[in-house]
């Protein structure tokens, strides 16, 4: 039955989607690395993954066995961190260039999938990378290396999007770049890898993967409701699978519907129809304040900054499209406002919706907290003090106004970090 509460009218505007990425999907497809490289003809594989995860568990060997067995020469670069560092991504290009590798194979999550598209677009370029991240400069096809995953965490979508992330320590600057160029010929992902993963990492991925939908969700387009549902559908998933795969690491299900969800959010369906003039959807309003968290402190994981600072701009900006919110209550949720006539409640129809508001994004961010995300700032060692240094990083980032569903400047916010502290 429709929500009285939703919009009727629909409002498709014009996309243009593309996946080239393959997705080999399912348990063991690990082994077939080697196989899946050569078949498209690359000899030589730079081997980029992160500070030692890969390896303890054995990944990173039965990834290298599998080349080797597949006739793929390989040259390792490990040490990719979380809030992947553009000095890193550097020696990695050299490294390529010098090993005459011919594809970048990432064997882990998004920190080594976004190192390796760097490095891929990085090699053929003879300035600095940072140029590409600037924009300073445009990517360039010719020349640029093919990048392969072995997907280990689900999170960043990085293993068929079209973005990469790099963070300038030096101006402590982060950085994202999104080109067709980055999107990943093919990706192996086994759910399997991903039984050893801690609670909190398991958990700050699915609030990242549930980001990357709602940044989608809240453009400024009206309904569209088949991606609408979507949406709202793999949210759903999301709140009834991860509990289950914190519970159980080992619910292949469970594990399976997070890694499948982490992919679709992030691979551009789930804004199609939602863009404006051809772009993204959305304003990726969030990820752009957390960015700020994660680059002046590179210990704060994306999932948990993202768990607190999008509850807070959900509240702040709510008036400006009650409509959307309300559409995330009704399909997510199960959340509406009441009748105030038919249910006799002594309260006007907007208290009621913005009661319905806010309750579905206290619902949002109760589920990440039952995860272990934490609901404020302090929890992640953030102060009042810090809040003028990472507006001055989010302006050269962002400028002076940004946002879509609403325009935020720089003192609006201010007023959303203060309420998340």
């Amino acid at each position: 039955m429709k929500s009285p509460y939703v919009p009727r009218g629909t409002h498709m505007n014009d996309f243009s989607f593309s996946m080239p990425t393959q997705v080999v999907f399912g348990r063991g497809v690990t082994a077939r690395t080697g196989a899946e490289l050569a078949s498209r003809g690359y000899a030589h594989a730079l081997v980029v993954y992160g500070q030692g995860s890969v390896v303890r568990t054995g990944t990173l060997g039965r990834v290298l066995a599998s080349l080797d067995a597949a006739g793929v020469a390989h040259t390792e670069f490990g040490g990719a961190r979380p809030n992947p560092s553009l000095a890193h991504a550097r020696d990695g290009i050299a490294l390529a260039r010098e090993a005459a590798a011919d594809v970048v194979l990432a064997v882990g999550g998004g920190s080594a999938i976004d190192t390796a598209k760097g490095i891929a677009l990085g090699v053929p370029y003879e300035g600095d990378v940072w140029d590409l991240y600037t924009h300073a400069a445009a990517p360039v096809a010719d020349g640029k290396l093919p990048v392969a995953c072995v997907l280990t965490i689900p999170a960043a979508g990085s293993e068929a999007s079209a973005s990469s992330v790099l963070t300038d320590d030096e101006t402590l600057l982060k950085k994202g770049l999104s080109t067709e160029l980055n999107r990943p010929v093919v990706a192996l992902m086994d759910p399997e890898l991903t039984f050893t993963l801690p609670a909190y990492q398991t958990a700050a991925g699915v609030t990242d993967i549930c980001a990357h939908i709602l940044e989608r969700f809240f453009s400024t387009s009206g309904p569209v409701p088949v991606t609408d549902e979507l949406d709202c559908g793999l949210i759903r998933s999301l709140l009834d699978m991860a509990p289950r795969a914190i519970e159980d690491p080992e619910d292949y299900d469970a594990r399976a519907n997070i890694m499948w969800a982490g992919t679709l959010a992030h691979n551009d369906l789930a804004g199609c129809g939602r863009g404006v003039n051809g772009g993204r959807a959305g304003g990726w309003e969030s990820h752009g304040m957390e960015h700020e968290l994660s680059a002046h402190d590179p210990s704060i994981a994306h999932g948990a900054g993202l768990a607190v600072i999008m509850p807070a701009w959900m509240r702040y900006v709510w008036r400006s499209n009650p409509e959307r919110f309300l559409t995330l209550g009704a399909r997510a949720f199960d959340i509406e406002p009441v009748d105030v006539v038919e249910d006799c409640i002594d309260a006007t129809p907007e208290e009621a919706v913005e009661d319905a508001v806010l309750a579905a994004i206290d619902e949002l961010q109760a589920f990440f907290c039952s995860l272990g995300m934490p609901r404020t700032l302090g929890e992640l060692g953030v102060t009042a003090d810090d809040i003028p240094a990472l507006l001055e990083t989010l302006e050269l980032n962002k400028g002076a106004e940004f946002g879509q569903l609403q325009r935020l400047t720089m003192d609006d916010a201010r007023k959303i970090y203060e309420s998340a502290l």
